[in-house]
């Protein structure tokens, strides 16, 4: 298996950055590294032990852009980096900057994400306050759907079934991993996107919580609810079992999986 690990990035103005760390902390449960890069715009959020002995592995980072509203984007961890290069343009994937030991790429439908390497983390953070962050869903136009669907999974080689309404696709990972790929086909022609999705028990609970961490509701729908961070950035909760990621038997069918 050429990918060991996985890091959902939230990628926000770099002029929001710290209303973007503050709020991203308290909602995962986790402390924000100390800044990094060139002009602080890389922080990871470090989980806390889960209890006196185990320990937890980041999987969720930040990223302050120099232009545009930001997003999101994935980081692919590997013991052999230019492996995952070369498997990656060899598919079809652009080169944005090859920094050696680890490149920024762009899938075939512009979707930008890393190639890194792995530094041994094996255990994911646990649920917190009912929810984990635990999907990174790319909203993808139609004209490059299947291209780009059939790119993410010829690339990471996860388990590809269809999910529970035709715009939406699955990638789940190996067991232990902590971000998995949903792929939405958009109903319009726009660039490629990314959002970060929730897997929450009670998205009603998760959805008050949030707001007192002053995210705003942008709409909702009968099993997830989109929301707007301080940041500015949107991302949504999702009825789905936060240990397994997968939708309850009273949601099959109904909603955004």
């Amino acid at each position: 298996m050429i990918i060991r690990w996985t890091y959902a990035f939230a990628d926000r103005p770099a002029a929001r950055l710290a209303e973007a760390r503050a709020f991203w902390a308290a909602a995962t449960g986790t402390r924000p590294s100390e800044p990094r890069g060139d002009r602080g715009e890389f922080m990871t959020l470090l989980p806390g032990e889960t209890d006196g002995t185990d320990r937890a592995d980041a999987c969720v980072k930040l990223q302050g852009v120099a232009e545009g509203d930001g997003g999101a984007h994935l980081d692919l961890c590997a013991d052999d980096v230019r492996e995952l290069i070369a498997t990656a343009r060899a598919l079809g994937a652009g080169t944005v900057a090859d920094h050696g030991d680890w490149a920024v790429l762009r899938s075939l439908g512009g979707q930008l994400f890393c190639a890194v390497p792995w530094h041994g983390e094996t255990v994911r953070p646990p649920v917190v306050a009912g929810s984990r962050l635990d999907q990174v869903c790319l909203d993808i136009p139609p004209s490059v759907y299947d291209s780009e669907t059939a790119f993410w999974a010829r690339l990471t080689g996860w388990r590809h079934r269809a999910g529970s309404r035709p715009e939406f696709q699955v990638l789940e990972p190996p067991a232990g991993l902590p971000v998995r790929l949903l792929l939405q086909r958009l109903d319009e022609e726009r660039p490629a996107s990314a959002h970060l999705d929730l897997a929450c028990a009670d998205i009603d609970a998760v959805r008050a919580r949030h707001e007192e961490l002053g995210a705003v509701v942008v709409r909702r729908g009968a099993h997830w609810t989109v929301l707007r961070d301080p940041a500015g950035g949107t991302y949504c909760l999702t009825g789905r079992d936060p240990e397994t990621g997968g939708l309850p038997a009273a949601a099959q069918g109904t909603g955004f999986e």
